[in-house]
């Protein structure tokens, strides 16, 4: 008996708000092919041999009415490990003082980015939350895993021992304070969560997303208070986080002081504008994206880990100056 051909069309590993961005971007054909080719629902053993060897994890959570948070798990090397290439389990759990400390459960979605600052070097894993007990860890059950480039990464290198980890003392907010303001004027690294349109489907292209954002200190503007204003670099055009963004507009910041282990959380509404001024356009910046805050939270002694910094990306080059966003 000849078994029938299967005319499925094969799933695409991108949801409607990426197709739409990577075609007004003019990359949607070629890019779906790649996206074919790099994304796997399953790590490469490199990946699985990287994340065990690193010292934290950025994660994006969704909140009780299911706005993404970007936030980090710590442990010494080796407090995630992958003993089948669908799994990722971590040793780890939030502080008690993490917005998102309740939201860890059996069937959530989760975004991970695995960075190691001293070499560049950054892989993604989305997927869903299992094997959960509360305190101690959980399991991801990859969904999702790719490699990304080391672009705009600024190179630091880990102090061997922990930072002294006092309580963190927590500030909630709707708007900014001078503090915050300032540091966030002098940060040349943040991290940003989104999500899809629909989180409870179950398919691969569905879920939550963590990335890196660098730049020089300067690049990411306080408009007001209650407004951020930052570039979006010529990247990997696989469009993620602003394909999120296209089909939902929530978005969690995630500022990080990695020598005083401060941690600012922002979460709010984004919006996406492709009309921006030549100034900054010689300079790699492609877009520029607008956050409306709805929440600050500021947490003092966080992270627990402290790194030194090196460099600045070499992709940023003197040209990097003029990707700070005019007045």
């Amino acid at each position: 008996m000849t078994a029938a051909l299967s005319m499925t069309k094969p799933t695409s590993p991108f949801h409607a708000g990426e197709q739409k961005i990577q075609s007004l971007a003019g990359v949607r054909d070629r890019i779906e092919l790649r996206g074919r080719a790099v994304i796997r629902n399953y790590m490469p053993e490199q990946h699985r041999a990287f994340f065990a060897a690193l010292p934290f994890l950025v994660v994006g959570l969704a909140d009780q009415n299911g706005h993404p948070w970007a936030t980090t798990l710590s442990g010494p090397p080796g407090f995630m490990k992958s003993a089948e290439a669908s799994l990722l389990s971590i040793e780890a759990w939030l502080d008690p003082g993490e917005p998102l400390y309740s939201c860890i459960r059996d069937g959530a979605p989760i975004g991970g980015l695995g960075i190691e600052l001293s070499t560049r070097r950054r892989n993604r894993i989305n997927g869903r939350i299992e094997n959960c007990t509360i305190n101690e860890g959980f399991s991801i059950r990859v969904q999702q895993s790719y490699g990304n480039c080391p672009k705009y990464i600024q190179a630091r290198n880990e102090q061997p021992s922990l930072r002294s980890k006092p309580a963190s003392k927590s500030r909630m907010a709707s708007h900014l304070d001078d503090s915050e303001v300032s540091f966030i004027a002098g940060a040349d690294t943040f991290f940003i969560a989104s999500r899809s349109a629909q989180l409870d489907q179950a398919e691969s292209s569905q879920g939550l997303d963590v990335s890196h954002r660098g730049g020089l200190p300067g690049f990411v503007r306080v408009v007001s208070r209650t407004e951020l204003c930052f570039p979006d670099f010529s990247g990997n055009l696989l469009f993620n986080t602003l394909g999120n963004l296209a089909a939902d507009a929530r978005a969690g910041l995630l500022f990080i002081d990695f020598q005083s282990g401060r941690m600012l959380h922002i979460i709010g509404r984004a919006s996406i504008s492709w009309d921006i001024p030549e100034t900054v356009q010689s300079a790699g910046v492609e877009r520029l994206i607008s956050l409306d805050i709805q929440c600050v939270v500021n947490r003092d002694h966080a992270f627990s880990h402290s790194f030194d910094f090196v460099s600045y990306s070499p992709h940023l080059g003197a040209a990097g100056q003029d990707s700070k966003i005019p007045q």
